[in-house]
């Protein structure tokens, strides 16, 4: 096994500390946007792929440490390090061990014992516990220390998702076992044949096959909203398959009358969690549109929606402004 690399190698980490003290919805961040991961990280940006692990908490320690940094290449990989006399690490530690299953793998979890593996704590630079860092691309992302409320942790990890989106590290992480650590959740039913087809087809990278696949489900049943929902998720990822951030970016900017280029970067921004950035460019556009690129956009728009969730609560909001734009 790969033993853990040397303290220089995990140093110039992204501080993301100050979200356990975050100001009040609308007052600037203080630490600003989030910063980017060192080069390395893989991929382009909203392009999803899964990968098997034994479970979605895993004991990590000096010896097999490398296989973790491995690992976070696909997923972001959540470090917990903890001791037996540290105080509220328990409680952390189950804090953390239940938001890994609700997330659905979108990270997976490292407990690390601090008196076990003191190669790891070094190199995290852990100088009390409970210590909570993340790994993005093999890059070290500072958390926080200490117990921190639910719902502070559950803003720093959407933040740590949305840092690993802009660095293409969105793969989904499927659990080969359960864990006693782990919140048990009822199992899935199998999935109906054009949906498993279709899973294949994306685990694959082959979308247009995945695309097909929903279609065809949706021909069998046209209620199927389960098949409505992939068929939007799979069309954003072919839409940026091979393309880079840069260049999304970079066309959308010097033509801001192209509108495939604008719908092309509204689907970076919603991929990368910039949801109400996304919708806000859409709607913008709106009014300066012929009747053919209104169409266009209210249908991205519904589109987009499926990708989300239409329980997400930012949905509806944006459909009473699509409402009233189109009456």
């Amino acid at each position: 096994m790969t033993n853990v690399p040397p303290p220089s190698s995990l140093r110039g980490a992204v501080d993301l500390s100050s979200l356990v003290n975050r100001p009040p919805a609308g007052a600037p961040a203080p630490g600003g946007p989030a910063a980017a991961v060192p080069a390395g990280a893989p991929g382009a940006p909203g392009v999803a792929r899964t990968v098997s692990v034994p479970k979605l908490v895993l004991e990590g320690n000096d010896a097999n440490f490398g296989e973790i940094l491995d690992l976070s290449m696909a997923v972001p990989v959540i470090v917990d390090l903890w001791a037996s006399w540290g105080e509220g690490g328990a409680e952390l530690t189950r804090l953390l061990s239940k938001l890994v299953v609700e997330y659905a793998g979108r990270f997976v979890l490292a407990t690390v014992d601090v008196d076990t593996s003191p190669q790891l704590t070094q190199a995290f630079q852990a100088q009390s516990v409970p210590t909570v860092a993340a790994v993005i691309g093999g890059q070290p992302v500072q958390l926080f220390n200490g117990v921190v409320a639910e719902a502070q942790v559950r803003d720093v990890l959407d933040r740590v998702l949305e840092l690993a989106a802009q660095n293409g590290v969105t793969g989904v992480a499927i659990p080969l076992e359960s864990s006693a650590d782990e919140t048990a959740e009822p199992a899935e039913p199998e999935l109906p044949p054009h949906h498993k087809a279709a899973y294949d087809a994306i685990e694959r990278g082959d979308y247009d096959e995945a695309i097909a696949e929903y279609k065809r489900a949706l021909a069998s049943d046209p209620r199927d909203t389960m098949a409505v929902a992939g068929l939007a998720q799979v069309n954003l990822l072919a839409r940026l398959k091979g393309k880079t951030l840069d260049e999304i970016r970079s066309a959308a900017a010097s033509r801001p009358d192209d509108l495939d280029a604008q719908l092309l970067v509204a689907d970076l921004d919603l991929s990368g969690g910039h949801v109400e950035d996304a919708f806000d460019r859409l709607l913008g556009l709106f009014p300066s549109q012929d009747a053919a690129g209104k169409n266009r956009i209210r249908e991205r728009l519904l589109e987009l929606f499926e990708v989300v969730g239409t329980d997400d609560p930012r949905v509806p909001a944006t459909r009473a402004r699509l409402a009233a734009l189109l009456y």
